[in-house]
């Protein structure tokens, strides 16, 4: 399946369809459970979602990984000129931004969504712990909410906005909290912990105590209690936002469908582990990816034949 850049870009614009194909990679490289469910949308649906993935990664690169021996001030510095790029709508070089900013036009994307998504980036550079839900849920909200806001026009929706929003956002939480789950150990070394350290204190633990865990690669029991009480909240949010699915346009079903299967088995994988989080990294292997995304394709394809009869 190939997209169709040229659905979403000026056939004259060389440069915009670079970017979107730019985007693509991206999300084929660093994404790959969610590349997996893309693949499912329409042609003309998989560029926009790419763009938007990539301008999260965009400013993730600035945090984590092209410029992590930079200092905070040069971090912030970048993210700053991102975001003004971003409110000027001129790419000024960056191989993401024309995309970003066509998908942000096509599809009437409030720019608040990014504004909020890059607020909680810049969290990152100086919040290291989370003392309650309140204070995590502030940050969630930026870093992974907005991200299902965004792409919701993409989708499409069979109901108004006010009803399938808060769906949309439960789902882009879901697949943050299993993040943090699956990544505490990664996190520590970044010098993070993205767990409300008044429901780890409930259980005993505290940052000390993780770092033990880390330092010995052992789950300490008191560690695997507070886990698995994170672990069923998580689980609730799924719960919560696998009801909005119906709501979007049939098209985009399978996709959302596949995201979440994918995304929620990882937390089954850390539960197989017995929250053994500071040995292995839960993943969903390659044959069962494959297995959910052959049963995705099909019910797209069944979708789209119907859609045609119509």
């Amino acid at each position: 399946m190939t997209d169709n850049v040229f659905a979403v870009a000026d056939r004259d614009s060389a440069s915009l369809r670079e970017s979107y194909r730019a985007c693509r990679e991206l999300n084929a490289r660093h994404g790959r459970t969610f590349f997996l469910a893309t693949r499912l949308l329409t042609a003309e649906q998989r560029p926009a979602i790419h763009a938007l993935y990539g301008f999260a990664r965009r400013a993730d690169d600035i945090l984590d990984r092209i410029d992590a021996n930079a200092g905070t001030a040069e971090r912030e510095r970048q993210l700053d000129a991102l975001a003004e790029r971003f409110r000027a709508g001129d790419a000024g070089g960056d191989a993401v931004l024309p995309a970003v900013l066509h998908t942000a036009r096509t599809h009437r994307i409030p720019g608040v969504l990014f504004e909020s998504f890059l607020t909680s980036m810049r969290m990152d550079l100086t919040v290291t712990d989370y003392p309650d839900r309140e204070a995590l849920d502030r940050y969630v909200h930026g870093s992974a909410e907005v991200i299902g806001l965004q792409v919701l026009p993409v989708l499409g929706t069979v109901a108004p906005h006010e009803e399938t929003a808060p769906y949309a956002a439960a789902l882009g939480k879901a697949f943050q909290l299993t993040n943090f789950l699956r990544d505490v150990d990664e996190d520590l070394v970044r010098d993070r912990v993205y767990l409300p350290a008044d429901e780890l204190a409930a259980h005993g633990v505290d940052r000390d105590l993780l770092q033990w865990c880390q330092a010995h690669r052992r789950t300490e029991p008191r560690v695997r209690r507070a886990l698995a009480a994170q672990h069923a909240i998580t689980r609730d949010v799924y719960r919560y936002a696998r009801r909005g699915i119906a709501l979007l346009e049939p098209r985009s079903r399978p996709c959302v469908a596949t995201a979440c299967t994918l995304y929620g088995e990882i937390l089954d994988r850390i539960e197989d582990l017995d929250f053994d989080i500071f040995v292995h990294r839960a993943r969903v292997g390659i044959p069962r990816r494959a297995v959910v995304g052959v049963r995705g394709l099909a019910e797209a394809w069944r979708v789209r034949r119907e859609d045609g009869r119509r």
